[in-house]
């Protein structure tokens, strides 16, 4: 199998599923294709999908993720981003690496492990899936107890909270509960299409500091 992998070429935008993956043979790929790499892997119960995403996947990604890293900033709130960092939990037989993910509430807990381990360390509070070729797989973020999955579709952000071991989708953020960030990362993304990056993000920043000295 690992020889196929080498061979194994997945043109962006496409995905390859791989039936009857065992642990061990998931391991091993996942050092196979190492971390420096372009492909995502989506793991769930024997089945492995490996996924390479198109241009404008990433460019969505990036934005979206420092929309975030700006309102946790300006809201003075503690934070780690580990972008696609491989989330697995052997004991549920479930894999997967978001587009972005933050450690907020449970920073602390997670701060300046090397490796994190989902059997004993807590996962990402907020996970964040760019659904431009279709790869979400909410099952996987539910069974590992993600708390908030953010799914962007066609311009159109969908908030995903957990409860009672199900997502539920929501119109504002547990995380962020007074920022309407439904309406507002959608036009700030399509704002930094024409107006740019760096002026997108200081226009974001503006308006999160006037939310936050209004209320």
């Amino acid at each position: 199998m690992l020889l196929e992998l080498k061979r194994l070429s997945v043109p962006p935008g496409q995905r390859v599923l791989l039936h009857e993956v065992n642990w061990q043979e998931f391991e091993l790929i996942l050092d196979e294709l190492g971390e420096h790499r372009s492909a995502r892997i989506a793991y769930d119960n024997g089945i492995l999908e490996i996924m390479t995403p198109l241009p404008e996947h990433e460019a969505a990604k990036e934005i979206i993720g420092d929309l975030v890293k700006a309102l946790l900033e300006e809201l003075d709130i503690e934070f780690l981003t580990l972008g696609s960092t491989t989330f697995k939990n052997q004991v549920m037989f479930k894999g997967i690496e978001p587009d972005q993910c933050f450690y907020i509430q449970n920073e602390l807990a997670i701060r300046g492990k090397k490796r994190l381990d989902l059997t004993v360390d807590p996962p990402p509070d907020l996970a964040l899936e760019i659904d431009i070729t279709s790869r979400t797989h909410p099952s996987i973020y539910q069974a590992l107890g993600v708390p908030e999955l953010w799914g962007f579709e066609q311009g159109k952000l969908q908030i995903n909270l957990l409860q009672a071991d199900k997502y539920v989708v929501s119109t504002n953020s547990l995380i962020f509960p007074e920022i309407p960030l439904v309406e507002a990362i959608p036009q700030y993304l399509e704002q930094s299409r024409t107006a740019g990056r760096n002026t997108t993000i200081k226009a974001f920043r503006q308006w999160v500091r006037k939310l936050a000295g209004d209320s």
